[in-house]
């Protein structure tokens, strides 16, 4: 019975070696696995035949049995990987041969909204920059949009913008996105530098220059030692790249901003001319950033030790961007559906 069983080890061995030689996919590679290696597989039914085996033929078939599964298993382990090499191999070169400028001139092709296009400039300027994308609610309480950022209540600041309050009790429509940094500061290890574009609302009549949403983004950079020169070396580094121009000046003034101290406003040199044009009104600077020291009580507020680690932050209008970028005039064409506006981009 030992021969028998034997010659069958090795009738096995062969025959799985030629199947599996023979798969020529992954599915039929599959299906020899299971007809072998598989819980009712020819392996299997060996391993059933010990039980009738002398105590002394199981000292000698049962290592000739493990090592046929050992053998088994190489096998097809090297027939897998060279199976997946061929698909990959296959699907590269498939995309390489792809024709991408095959189309047809009845095709009707759409494009990314101007909205689309300026946010993701705008974040890998950034992400280059070593900052991290965050984002945060645009349904908000009134704590993280006013009191964590110093603006307690019955401060005059609150009357500085005009608010969307919801029906529910301290519930309102974001007015800035400086709230994604109350909600980063509390959860994220520091040092941290995050870039947040996003929503904001204003309860205000909509003109060329004016509308209750449109899109502003925020930079926060905390860690020990921060100055306003990393605020005024990473703005002009990020409106440089912007607007493309390695040669583009700053300048700045001083601002009021409840949760920065010192607070800032700072002007990019007018990239369109040299000695006034419309676009700067005939100043040659563009006021763009509103900027500063995030305010001690700010860290305070977010756990923060504000003896140990300082930071700036920074604002402006994504729309106020686009606009000079792209000379769009009317700010209320990024909500519209006029599509000779839309094609431009």
């Amino acid at each position: 019975m030992i021969k028998s069983l034997q010659n069958q080890i090795t009738q096995t061995e062969q025959t799985f070696e030629t199947d599996v030689k023979n798969a020529q996919s992954i599915e039929q590679l599959e299906h020899v696995r299971v007809a072998f290696l598989g819980r009712h597989g020819k392996l299997t039914e060996l391993m059933k035949q010990l039980r009738g085996l002398s105590t002394d033929d199981k000292r000698v078939v049962g290592p000739q049995l493990n090592q046929l599964k050992t053998r088994m298993q190489e096998v097809y382990e090297q027939k897998e990987q060279q199976l997946l090499k061929s698909q990959q191999d296959e699907q590269n070169q498939h995309k390489k041969d792809f024709d991408v400028t095959l189309s047809r001139k009845q095709d009707v092709t759409g494009g990314l909204h101007v909205y689309t296009q300026i946010i993701r400039q705008l974040e890998d300027i950034f992400i280059s920059m070593g900052y991290s994308i965050a984002d945060g609610p645009e349904v908000e309480t009134g704590y993280y949009n006013f009191e964590t950022l110093n603006i307690p209540k019955d401060h005059p600041a609150r009357d500085m913008q005009d608010t969307f309050w919801l029906n529910v009790p301290d519930m309102l429509l974001r007015t800035h996105t400086s709230t994604v940094q109350a909600h980063v500061m509390e959860t994220t290890q520091l040092p941290l530098a995050v870039f947040a574009p996003g929503r904001v609302y204003r309860n205000e009549a909509t003109d060329a220059s004016h509308n209750f949403m449109f899109m502003q983004a925020e930079g926060l950079f905390i860690d020990k030692n921060v100055s306003m020169s990393n605020l005024l070396a990473t703005a002009e580094q990020f409106l440089q790249a912007i607007f493309e121009r390695d040669d583009l000046s700053i300048r700045v003034r001083p601002g009021y901003f409840p949760f920065v101290e010192p607070g800032v406003e700072i002007d990019a040199e007018c990239p369109f001319c040299t000695d006034g044009c419309s676009i700067c009104k005939k100043t040659k600077w563009i006021e763009l950033l509103g900027a500063g020291l995030v305010h001690p009580n700010v860290l305070k507020t977010s756990g923060i030790d504000q003896e140990k680690y300082s930071g700036f932050a920074f604002g402006f209008g994504i729309d106020r961007i686009a606009m000079i970028k792209h000379n769009i005039r009317d700010i209320r064409l990024f909500q519209s559906s006029n599509l000779e506006f839309l094609k431009q981009f």
